[in-house]
């Protein structure tokens, strides 16, 4: 989604900056762990195909996707925080990713999906997992109407229903994790496919917002840097 191709979610921790070009090399090798690939239901790509996979996110209006990395970022004189891209998010920064994915239901109301992954090891259990969503839970609140705006396009009726997350009935810390930001079971008995499902309705709660620790994040300016494209925009 292109709409957060220029914006980055700073905390004093993580920053989340949009899916981008130069990330592509260590999201790949994150793929070919296999306790990845399973947990996230994923086949490992090519190289190739894993490009190909992000520039497809990127333009797509039904994915919003941000790359988890620890903030190593300096802040301006004035306090705005700006983000270099392929400086403050390099491969030794990244942590993980979380995505959000909306659909039409049966009955053509929109629904979201969120997904995260803590893909290095070093940086599980660390409650990296609960920042990560706090932020990105904090950043659909705000920007829902644009998001749907995205999705639907002059449809400005639409909304969103709830938000919902299917994890492995197994899986008890990602469980737990989205029970923490407010999600609820709908049922304690998993589907056909092991699953069990959350949700968390949006709908008359603005004051959903923040749910991590300190302040609240700040949004900032992702920089691209002087020479350097992502070559998954169009280019004239």
């Amino acid at each position: 989604m292109r709409l957060n191709e220029a914006t980055a979610i700073s905390t004093p921790k993580l920053i989340l900056v949009p899916y981008s070009e130069h990330h592509v090399p260590e999201y790949h090798k994150w793929m070919q762990d296999e306790e990845l690939q399973k947990l996230t239901a994923s086949e490992p790509l090519t190289m190739k195909e894993e490009y190909e996979m992000q520039r497809s996110w990127r333009t797509s209006t039904d994915k919003l996707t941000f790359i988890a990395c620890e903030n190593e970022s300096k802040e301006t004189e004035k306090g705005a925080v700006q983000i270099s891209a392929g400086v403050d998010d390099s491969s030794r920064n990244m942590i993980g990713d979380v995505n959000l994915f909306l659909f039409e239901d049966d009955l053509e109301e929109i629904i979201g999906e969120v997904e995260i992954m803590i893909a290095r090891r070093d940086c599980q259990g660390k409650g990296y997992g609960h920042l990560i969503l706090s932020m990105f839970l904090w950043y659909i609140v705000r920007n829902v109407d644009a998001i749907l705006e995205h999705f639907g396009g002059d449809d400005t009726k639409a909304s969103l229903k709830y938000l919902r997350a299917k994890i492995d009935a197994e899986n008890e810390r990602s469980i737990r994790l989205f029970e923490k930001v407010g999600f609820e079971k709908i049922d304690e008995k998993p589907n056909y496919f092991g699953e069990v499902e959350l949700r968390l309705t949006l709908s008359g709660q603005e004051e959903l917002g923040w749910k991590g620790k300190g302040e609240p994040p700040r949004v900032a300016e992702y920089k691209l840097n002087s020479g350097e494209l992502d070559k998954s925009l169009p280019m004239d």
